[in-house]
This record gives structure tokens, C-alpha cells and sequence, in this order.
């Protein structure tokens, strides 16, 4: 049950942030570090960032009311690579290292991973 909650509550957290990115993209981008851009630049950044976060709130809550943890597994990998990727864009891209980002995003992932292992198994899912 406690797996179930954890995955909820960030679940939680993600859709407030993907709120932001549909309501108020431009506070949204701001919170990020991100310029907030003009033209199709805009609708871009605004259309990836809401599917990256609304992609990890339906992964979540997916995950903890059908007790799959393929679910939770998606989301967890989805925010892992993002981690991966931004220390990418650092190492090979002159990026500023985002510390708080990449800590946040592999904590994120750890504890989806976690609760995608202790909340359940199907024996049915190959």
C-alpha cells in the first residue's frame, strides 16, 4: 500500500508541474532555467515538456492503481534518461551542470524503481 502512495504522490508532483507547463508555460519554463521561447520554438518547448510531465503523471498513476510495475518502470526510466542526458548537454555541450535537477531526477527514478519491484507482480505479464 505505502509503494502505492509513493508512486501517487509523485504522480502529484509531476502534474503539478505539467499544470504549469499547460496553464502558465511561461512561468513554467522560468522555474526550469528555461527562456521562454517565440514562434515554433514555443510551441516545441511547450509541447515536450507537457508530454515529458502529463507521460510521467499517467505512468505513475497507472502504476499505482493497477499495481503494474511496468508503470512505474516507464516513468522511472523517462526521468533517469533526462538525468543522463542534462549531464550530457554539460560534458559535451558547455551546458551549466544542473545539480538540484539531475539529484531530483535520479532520486525520482530510484524511487520509482523501488516501488515498481515491491508493488506487485502479475504472474500473467510475460
Amino acid at each position: 500500500m505505502i509503494y502505492r502512495i509513493i508512486a501517487g504522490l509523485i504522480g502529484a508532483l509531476m502534474a503539478a508541474t505539467a499544470a504549469g507547463w499547460l496553464l502558465d508555460p511561461e512561468t513554467a519554463a522560468g522555474s526550469l532555467g528555461m527562456s521562454y521561447m517565440d514562434g515554433i520554438g514555443r510551441s516545441t518547448l511547450v509541447g515536450d515538456m507537457s508530454a515529458f510531465f502529463v507521460f510521467l503523471v499517467v505512468m505513475c498513476i497507472a502504476g499505482a492503481v493497477t499495481r503494474v510495475g511496468h508503470y512505474l518502470r516507464s516513468a522511472g526510466l523517462l526521468l533517469l534518461l533526462a538525468a543522463v542526458f542534462r549531464t550530457t548537454a554539460w560534458a559535451l555541450h558547455g551546458a551549466e551542470f544542473a545539480t538540484t535537477f539531475i539529484v531530483f531526477e535520479i532520486v525520482m527514478a530510484g524511487l520509482l524503481f523501488f516501488c515498481a519491484a515491491k508493488i506487485g507482480q502479475r504472474d500473467d505479464i510475460v
